[in-house]
């Protein structure tokens, strides 16, 4: 039987007539978003390397206005990827998501082996069973051992930052870099303002906004600069690299 209305053309073949690569797909979105966001915010530009991805990967231009880097946190980040500094990781959708090969273009001996997340495990899920307390608080206390020194990302969980949080001004664990990105209605902003207010190199969103994706985003940007970044940063380039103040 003919349907009675005119087939419609699917758009895969215009597409099709003029082919990309998934990276020059990727290079035009970042010149779009160039060419798009004229007003950077002071963002030096290792650190607007960082926005324009998470931009890229959100679609939304918007969170330019509320990202925030700590002191230090580029150098930081980029010298402990370099020095294969083990990852936890609070969610096993951040686990899954991180790219293997973008890792090792930071430090080649990058296996999945140094990225954590202890979440779904049992003893974890025993220990919130009898507390009544959510699981990421005990996944994150199980990983105490290696935080110290190590790469926190958080795209989930604000009870887990806020344990890490007590374990950093307790002297307990300093990581080289934390992300902090949970995302939700309970807990987030306590979450992120007090890791801001802390003495450790952090990248964060202020407000609701987060989620794993966006945490990915963030380590994928990480490892584009501490592959092609030479050297230690001289004191103009680390002077660029200062927070950008709340605005």
């Amino acid at each position: 039987m003919q349907p009675s209305h005119a087939m419609k053309t699917a758009y895969i073949h215009q597409f099709l007539k003029a082919p990309l690569s998934g990276v020059e797909i990727e290079q035009r979105s970042f010149a779009a978003i160039d060419r798009e966001v004229s007003d950077r915010r002071g963002f030096s530009g290792d650190q607007w390397e960082i926005v324009r991805r998470m931009i890229h990967t959100s679609g939304d231009a918007s969170l330019i206005k509320e990202v925030r880097f700590s002191s230090n946190a580029i150098r930081a980040g980029v010298d402990a990827l370099r020095a294969g500094a083990a990852l936890y990781v609070d969610s096993n959708m951040i686990r899954a998501g991180l790219s293997l090969p973008r890792l090792q273009s930071a430090n080649a001996g990058y296996s999945a082996a140094r990225i954590f997340c202890h979440i779904a495990e049992e003893e974890v899920a025993q220990e919130a069973g009898r507390t009544g307390l959510p699981r990421s608080l005990f996944a994150v206390r199980k990983a105490k051992g290696m935080l110290h020194g190590g790469i926190a990302v958080f795209g989930n969980a604000p009870v887990a930052l806020l344990e890490l949080n007590r374990m950093i001004m307790e002297g307990e664990a300093r990581p080289a870099l934390v992300v902090a990105m949970p995302v939700g209605f309970v807990h987030v902003l306590e979450s992120k303002e007090e890791i801001m207010s802390l003495d450790v190199p952090c990248v964060t969103i202020e407000g609701r906004r987060g989620g794993s994706t966006l945490a990915v985003s963030v380590v994928h940007a990480f490892c584009t600069l501490a592959s092609r970044t030479g050297g230690r940063w001289s004191a103009k380039e680390a002077e660029r690299n200062q927070p950008i103040e709340r605005r």
